[in-house]
């Protein structure tokens, strides 16, 4: 009998404070329930294997700043433009690799900063990044399979200003305020939720995601869940 299961890949790592290990087992039963056979690795180096990266339907990365070497690279990229859904949320997607420009320039977004609390309100912790903000689902988002039926909704986590292109498609979005302590004097609006097509495959990041509790936030965790089998070949 022929083994019909999708392949899904996951990899995760980087930095700790994103929980890339818990993180990503709050998805890989559901990716199991959808007929996905998943695979783990703990780095990037999966992606230089020519003979099993074309084989992958799926590849969901959890790898906050981390470093990428050039095969591991191409094997991705090629992985991608082949067909292979890439597929993530946070830094674990959108701050990977920052010394790679090509992988900046595939993914089309990354991370710049998370505005925080007022410099007395901060104790050195995670929460100091802590906001709350809204996450606006926009015009195209009411209509597209990922995001339908989800109106605008508030988180107070981290909320990320990340620099981007044209070349995606804005789902929701995110606007940093003017606070009397910033340096800046207007406001900012960041994609929060965005697809992408690279070659034959669909890329699909959520900006939201630090940690497990944002993660299962019920609108976080219905976008993802829909974003990753948006993006599978």
């Amino acid at each position: 009998m022929t083994d019909t299961k999708k392949q899904a890949l996951v990899v995760r790592g980087g930095w700790f404070g994103h929980q890339p290990k818990e993180a990503t087992e709050e998805f890989i039963p559901f990716l199991e329930e959808h007929g996905y056979e998943v695979r783990i690795e703990e780095s990037p180096a999966v992606y230089a294997d020519a003979e099993y990266m074309p084989t992958v339907d799926l590849i969901v990365q959890t790898m906050t700043m981390s470093t990428i070497e050039m095969d591991q690279f191409l094997g991705l990229r090629a992985a991608i433009e082949a067909g292979a859904g890439f597929a993530g949320w946070h830094g674990g997607i959108a701050d990977s690799y920052r010394n790679t420009a090509q992988y900046l320039q595939m993914v089309g977004a990354q991370f710049a900063e998370h505005p925080g609390k007022h410099p007395d309100e901060r104790t050195g912790e995670q929460d100091d990044n802590y906001l709350p903000h809204t996450i606006e689902i926009t015009d195209l988002g009411r209509s597209h399979e990922i995001t339908a039926g989800i109106e605008d909704f508030e988180l107070t986590t981290e909320q990320y200003w990340v620099l981007h292109d044209d070349y995606m498609d804005v789902l929701a979005t995110t606007t940093q305020a003017v606070r009397p302590w910033d340096p800046w004097n207007k406001p900012i609006t960041s994609p929060a939720v965005y697809t992408r097509q690279w070659g034959e495959g669909r890329i699909f990041v959520s900006t939201p995601g630090h940690r497990v509790e944002i993660l299962r936030d019920r609108n976080v965790r219905t976008i993802i869940e829909r974003g990753l089998l948006w993006a599978s070949r």
